[in-house]
């Protein structure tokens, strides 16, 4: 009988999880049409990337650190836990950059984008969606554009907003604002278009980041939500990506 597939990252606990799986995972022929990840977010996210013209539905386990995209692993539970995983489906962004000799090249992001100056000189940007001008210029060390799923993770570390998982929106967020020092971003439409423009490639380089995946001496960032890409993914039901979203809510209001 076909059952899930399983891939793993190459470290040892990662290693051992899946020999556990592969001697217990028995009788779940229904679950052929699913993809156990077993690795951190940065994994799940590269194996997503990968997959992302699949229609399968895809199950992770922690064995990184955090791994807020992922399910805890326990030799008790996690094989019931599997079975009775519940879906949530997100769609990327999709980034395409133009750099300073006029070349295009094209991403997707699960979790943000982020622009980053690439020099010891702040970055200039202006910062549009479609003809509405949201900042004329930002100096700053760069500027982030979050999906909800992806609002707890670098987009929480600059003090952006945590969006909740059927918010339809994106979140914009400096890095280390400098001019005008209090804007603090803004949220808006997951139909939006983002346009962002280095001011000054020449003297203040930047980079766009699509997750882990660097593009450098960007000079104009184009950034908008791939409905046509779906990602399929399984979570125990006591421990739900909406779930973890509202914990960490709930930190910020109380912390």
């Amino acid at each position: 009988m076909n059952k899930p597939i399983i891939i793993s990252d190459s470290n040892t606990k990662s290693l051992k999880i899946k020999s556990f799986l592969l001697k217990n995972l028995k009788n779940l022929s229904s679950k052929s049409n699913v993809i156990i990840v077993i690795g951190g977010d940065g994994f799940m996210l590269k194996t997503l990337k990968k997959n992302k013209s699949s229609s399968k539905y895809f199950y992770g386990i922690n064995s990184g650190n955090y791994g807020f995209l992922m399910n805890k692993f326990s030799t008790k539970h996690t094989i019931k836990n599997f079975s009775k995983a519940k879906m949530i489906t997100i769609s990327p962004l999709e980034l395409i950059v133009k750099n300073k000799q006029g070349l295009k090249k094209k991403s997707i992001a699960i979790n943000e984008v982020s622009i980053l100056r690439q020099s010891r000189q702040a970055a200039s940007l202006s910062i549009q969606t479609g003809a509405i001008t949201i900042i004329k210029k930002l100096i700053s060390d760069g500027v982030l554009v979050s999906t909800p799923a992806g609002s707890t993770a670098y987009n929480l570390s600059v003090h952006g907003p945590i969006l909740s998982l059927n918010s339809k929106k994106l979140s914009i967020s400096p890095i280390s604002a400098f001019r005008p020092r209090r804007w603090k971003g803004k949220i808006i439409s997951d139909k939006s278009i983002v346009k962002i423009k280095n001011l000054n490639p020449k003297k203040r380089p930047i980079s766009a980041v699509a997750d882990n995946l660097e593009f450098r001496n960007a000079k104009i960032i184009t950034i908008k939500t791939n409905k046509k890409i779906k990602f399929n993914l399984l979570y125990d039901s006591n421990r739900s990506l909406q779930k973890k979203i509202k914990i960490e809510q709930i930190r910020r209001e109380t912390s």
